[in-house]
């Protein structure tokens, strides 16, 4: 008898809670967010899914752990069953078996406009153009040839419009280094950043400056990658896929910690591995470090930690006003009227402080206000305009390396000691308060922590929070020492 539906509500949110908190937020969201309960029916869970691709995905990689995790909920669960959300009819054409791609939606142009869940246009385009090269009978190198254009680049990102500051004055040396067509020196470039702050407009401006002089390249996210990939299997394709790859002479990878499953990643050190080899750059992006991609194999980490990692850091105030005042100058072939007053520009440097693409939006918000209202800006203006954007306190994003940095010092330790499997008073005691604060202060997941130190088991990080825990209950002396802690970490 089927239960009630709020109840296998209650039993599928806590699969889910388990599977955030095992794989991270960021695997997490990439197969997970999407899947629906449909039913849980005499020891059958049915779960539904927007696409062919993640279906297949899933069965793949995470079937037997799914059925694992809903047995901690319900004993007599047996299997998993996944199905299509609204799935699509296959098109009337020759496609083969083996081109088993998802068919697109009929349209007036002939080649559907369906788009699949959690992929970008780009992706969904180069399947189409695999499935319709099979179609009409081209060989496997051909669909490959297809399936390799490049993510398209944005004609703004040049060097030219990057604006040079403290904070990416290396990330911008180097990228003209590799751009130039010299010797390749730093082999793989690796570049992470947060969110806006240009990791991606330097890639593009290698990318346009490479190609321009006649060289192959190949610019593409994470997700293009893999999804690519996973293309060529389905359409037998893949050797000449990765042939094809290992030609170029520059390949760029962006949002690398997108990067997911096994297989796509031991293809992918295979790719970086032969460029390398063969004296062709590399340039991956992601917004942290290689040792912080915890969803990457380690191979994968090591390869690209072995050539130049260089981060970019958040814009000081210099920065912040040069970008401010190079775009308004840019803004002004558009717009001749357009003026913002120095101490306007001086308000949204000093409180506009994140990224420079909350920089970028600040602008055209005034630029909106004043073309539509016909009104001068003002600060007064600006204060109301920029309300939202305005985050005076913003609390300081915390790292486990900051954690692990600033017990050591406190607990004269060493890093080391930390990750050791030392188990003495000394150090036991500053290791546990380290995954304590890691994990009330991160979002980082338990295997996550454990991994970052020295790869201990969840289960270890799990002890050492509950320990801490119940010794600050009862110790007061350590939980103001703890206290002490947060602070120096949020300064």
């Amino acid at each position: 008898m089927q239960i009630q539906e709020a109840s296998g509500a209650e039993h599928w949110n806590r699969v889910k809670t388990r599977l955030r908190d095992e794989l991270g937020e960021d695997v997490f969201s990439s197969w997970f967010a999407r899947v629906d309960l449909e039913e849980h029916n005499d020891g059958t869970v049915r779960l539904s899914v927007p696409t062919r691709f993640l279906k297949q995905w899933i069965q793949s990689n995470y079937n037997d752990r799914l059925i694992g995790l809903w047995q901690g909920e319900c004993e007599n669960v047996k299997r998993i069953e996944l199905t299509v959300r609204g799935a699509m009819r296959p098109r009337p054409s020759a496609v083969t078996k083996s081109a088993s791609l998802p068919a697109p939606k009929h349209s007036g142009s002939g080649m559907g406009d369906a788009r699949l869940d959690g992929f970008s246009d780009h992706s969904v385009a180069a399947a189409q153009a695999a499935t319709a090269a099979i179609a009409r009978g081209e060989t496997s190198a051909d669909a490959s040839r297809d399936v390799l254009q490049g993510a398209a680049l944005d004609p703004k990102y040049t060097f030219e419009t990057f604006v040079e500051g403290e904070s990416n004055g290396l990330a911008l040396a180097a990228a003209r280094q590799v751009a130039s067509g010299g010797s390749v020196t730093f082999n793989p470039l690796y570049l992470h950043a947060a969110v806006g702050l240009g990791k991606t407009h330097l890639m593009q401006a290698v990318a346009a400056k490479v190609r321009s002089s006649g060289r192959k390249v190949l610019y593409l996210t994470a997700e293009h990658f893999m999804y690519r990939f996973v293309s060529a299997l389905k359409a037998q394709s893949a050797l000449a896929f990765k042939e094809t790859l290992r030609t170029i002479d520059l390949l760029l990878i962006d949002d690398m910690q997108f990067l997911h499953g096994k297989q796509v990643q031991q293809e992918f050190c295979h790719t970086l591995n032969a460029l390398i080899d063969g004296a062709r750059q590399v340039i991956v992006a992601a917004d942290r470090a290689p040792s912080e991609l915890d969803t990457l194999d380690d191979r994968v980490r090591s390869r690209l930690s072995g050539g130049l990692v260089v981060g970019i850091q958040e814009p000081d105030f210099s920065l912040r006003r040069n970008i401010l005042s190079t775009r308004v100058t840019q803004s002004k072939r558009s717009y001749p009227q357009f003026d913002v007053p120095e101490s306007v520009l001086d308000y949204v440097a000093k409180h506009v402080s994140s990224s420079g693409r909350d920089l970028e939006g600040a602008l055209n918000r005034l630029i909106a206000h004043n073309q539509l209202t016909s009104q001068p800006i003002t600060q007064e203006m600006a204060e109301l305009t920029l309300r939202d954007l305005i985050r005076s306190s913003e609390p300081r994003r915390v790292k486990i390396e900051d954690i692990q940095r600033v017990v050591s010092k406190h607990y004269n330790v060493t890093k080391a000691d930390l990750l050791s499997a030392r188990r003495t008073r000394t150090i036991v005691r500053p290791r546990q308060i380290a995954m304590f604060l890691a994990k009330v202060m991160t979002p980082r997941s338990l295997p996550e922590i454990g991994r970052r130190f020295g790869n201990r088991d969840h289960t270890t990080v799990l002890h050492a929070v509950r320990k801490i825990e119940e010794l600050a209950r009862g110790d007061s002396a350590l939980a103001q020492e703890l206290e002490l802690l947060k602070r120096m970490l949020d300064a």
